[in-house]
């Protein structure tokens, strides 16, 4: 007497590289998402498999690396709209009665606010560091701008031009 065996299915998060999903995972994080919120869902592999499918595949990480700049752009329209946002700046200060006697400042969500702000601004710097970085100032504190000429110019006691246009 044999035992017919069922056939195996698979249950459980992708962990075969698809491109369609990872064009899938990639739109999201173009959108803002973060890896670990995208991993998250059910029909989503887990973050160990994508990173391996990062090592694995080069295409994939040149995807994923345009994704991530892409994710840069929506974090700056997200900072837009919260900067924008000043639904909750205030609130109603009501009396024993439950009358509206006036308003105040709403301390909370303005420091959330801008938690969330900076918080962006950063990654947007990380991710997009020419677009979103803070420029260096290179000459600060009253440095010449020809350091070379400065010292010639001292050592001389000539003036010398301090730019060669």
């Amino acid at each position: 007497m044999s035992r017919k065996t069922k056939p195996v299915t698979k249950t459980g998060r992708p962990s075969t590289f698809d491109e369609s999903i990872a064009d899938a995972i990639c739109a999201q994080i173009a959108e803002g998402k973060s890896m670990r919120t995208v991993s998250a869902a059910d029909d989503m592999p887990a973050m160990t498999t994508i990173f391996r499918w990062l090592r694995e595949k080069p295409e994939f990480q040149q995807q994923y690396a345009r994704a991530k700049e892409w994710a840069a752009d929506a974090m700056a329209e997200d900072a837009l709209d919260i900067i924008d946002d000043g639904r909750n700046d205030w609130m109603e200060v009501h009396d024993k009665d439950g009358e509206c006697v006036g308003w105040r400042v709403n301390g909370e969500a303005i420091q959330r606010s801008r938690l969330r702000f900076e918080g962006r601004k950063w990654l947007m710097g990380k991710l997009r560091p020419r677009k979103y970085g803070d420029a260096l100032d290179l000459n600060h504190g009253g440095q010449s701008a020809d350091p070379i000429a400065e010292l010639i110019r001292g050592c001389m006691g000539t003036p010398l031009p301090l730019s060669r246009d």
